[in-house]
């Protein structure tokens, strides 16, 4: 092993891959403005969309109540909600949106309920559909709010204060620091996004380097030189770790700035301190040592990637080709890393022994500031043991005439 050799093609395929447009918008572009797209763009627009389905009323219709003219009333003149013709079918009319729920008020229900006679209003919404949820939670409080007052009057009548039903109160305090918090919250989600954005940070520059080549022809003329063939695997392996750690990088360094601009970007049209300070708390707070120690845990995966990408691309004798072979190699990624955010999948002995979803759990322990130092050392030995045996495979392969000739 020549480590000038090695220097030598890692930095002539440096500069191949940054002339190369795809390998500069999958390493430098994409991982750059992802996260500022997710939290002002997504974000942005996702918030408004809900608080402009909380704020306009919602749209009802009144099955019955004929014979309770106070509470439709109530309903009529309460701003959350307006009031829409029963005609044809309600179900049909929930469904098609028109309605974002049927309140059906049962027969007698005014006379009932100064009769103290149980009565159950139903309400038929559309489940999954957020609008039809909003509508629904806001006739639930009315409701609730209507019986709260009933059940009051009723205590009134007989001389009984209305505490005699509310014997004590319960109040939630948290306890957990805003770093754990943020961290449960979207420490799945930042590793499972660096974790796609690696392998697609190395994935087009294997291919440039190993079918790309093969199809310029420039392959054989490295083959020709006076370089022995593991440090050219060597010098290509390295450049491809270099771009899925750049890709890593640049992701964390814009979901560092996302973040911190982020607060002063949902703080900063509030009207109020109380609202700035709610505005304040929709940014979760992550632990800064957990950036550090993604950043640690990603390399030997970025190490991993480079070694598989480019065993398989180099079996391919075209770009396209090598796509094909790749392209499916991304919903095997993603699978892992997706179960890491599900509830109730831990990070235990067996699963840190399980590429990508170790890391997925790692990282968002890390992210909230727990530090399983002998898990970290399991998944830091153990992929790097998964990434040396693929670099080996790809020597293997790369010493082969029939794979690297391959009609």
């Amino acid at each position: 092993m020549n480590w000038h050799h090695i220097v030598t093609i890692y930095f002539k395929e440096l500069r191949d891959s940054l002339r190369d447009r795809r390998t500069l918008i999958s390493m430098i572009v994409i991982p750059t403005l992802v996260m500022p797209l997710l939290i002002f763009g997504v974000g942005a627009i996702m918030t408004k969309v809900i608080k402009t389905a909380r704020d306009e009323a919602s749209p009802i219709v009144i099955l019955g109540g004929e014979d309770s003219p106070g509470v439709v009333a109530a309903l009529k003149a309460d701003k959350r909600f307006r009031l829409v013709a029963p005609g044809g079918d309600y179900k049909q009319l929930v469904s098609e949106k028109k309605s974002r729920l049927a309140v059906e008020i049962p027969a007698g229900f005014e006379a009932t309920l100064k009769a103290g006679t149980p009565q159950t209003v139903t309400l038929y919404h559309y489940e999954g559909e957020m609008k039809s949820g909003i509508g629904t939670s806001a006739v639930e409080r009315f409701f609730r709010d209507l019986r709260e007052k009933t059940v009051e009057n009723r205590l009134t009548d007989r001389g009984l204060p209305a505490d005699v039903v509310k014997p004590f109160e319960v109040k939630r305090q948290n306890v957990a620091p805003p770093e754990k918090v943020g961290g449960n919250l979207i420490g799945g989600l930042i590793p499972y996004i660096i974790i796609i954005l690696c392998f697609t940070g190395a994935m087009y520059p294997a291919i440039d380097l190993t079918a790309g080549e093969k199809e310029r022809g420039t392959m054989e003329t490295l083959l020709c030189s006076p370089v022995h063939r593991v440090n050219i695997v060597l010098g290509k392996f390295l450049m491809v770790m270099t771009a899925s750690i750049a890709t890593m990088c640049l992701t964390l360094l814009s979901t560092g700035v996302s973040f911190a601009l982020g607060g002063s970007f949902f703080t900063g049209g509030a009207k109020t301190v109380a609202a700035g300070q709610a505005a304040a708390g929709m940014m979760p707070s992550i632990d800064p040592l957990g950036i550090f120690g993604v950043f640690a845990m990603i390399a030997p995966v970025a190490m991993l990637f480079a070694a598989l990408l480019l065993t398989i691309s180099l079996y391919a004798k075209s770009y396209k080709e090598a796509q094909s072979y790749v392209s499916p190699l991304i919903i095997v990624v993603i699978m892992p890393a997706m179960m890491g955010m599900l509830p109730g999948i831990e990070l235990t002995a067996k699963t840190a022994l399980i590429p990508i979803l170790n890391l997925s759990l790692v990282c968002k322990e890390m992210l909230s500031g727990v530090w399983h130092w002998h898990y970290i050392a399991l998944i830091f030995g153990s992929t790097c043991v998964y990434a040396a045996a693929a670099l080996a495979l790809c020597v293997r392969m790369f010493n082969r005439e029939d794979v690297m000739f391959r009609a």
